[in-house]
């Protein structure tokens, strides 16, 4: 079935960048932790994203892929952050909340914990 054909051709490949450190607002710097492991040239990439901040990690991952010539390359976010300052489109989009808030739980960490909360709840 055609259904099944695209299951077949699908691949998945994960990298790893950070912009975070142990803080609650971006360094200012973003750092490759894990490039992918596959060629993209050609093939159509959708990055998911878990939140979409300052914009300056997807801005570098954007530009980043965009230079390995995939045939399109899209983003789907859980969380995006509503700031008009923030030019960044996700074709896919979970939730917006408020720019100054900063989310933990459900694989959202703050320094590396708070991550196994069964819910995403505000650090106060």
């Amino acid at each position: 079935s055609a259904a099944s054909d695209v299951y077949k051709r699908q691949t998945q490949s994960t990298g790893a960048v950070s912009s975070y450190g142990n803080e609650t607002s971006t360094t200012g710097t973003v750092r490759l932790l894990m490039d992918l492991r596959n060629d993209i040239s050609g093939k159509h990439v959708l990055i998911i994203e878990d939140v979409i901040d300052s914009g300056l990690t997807l801005k570098y991952l954007l530009n980043l892929l965009s230079n390995r010539s995939p045939a399109s390359l899209n983003v789907c976010v859980l969380l995006r952050k509503i700031n008009p300052d923030v030019q960044i489109t996700a074709k896919y989009i979970g939730f917006e909340i408020s720019k100054d808030k900063f989310v933990v739980g459900y694989g959202l960490d703050f320094a590396e914990r708070l991550r196994h909360l069964p819910y995403v709840g505000i650090l106060k």
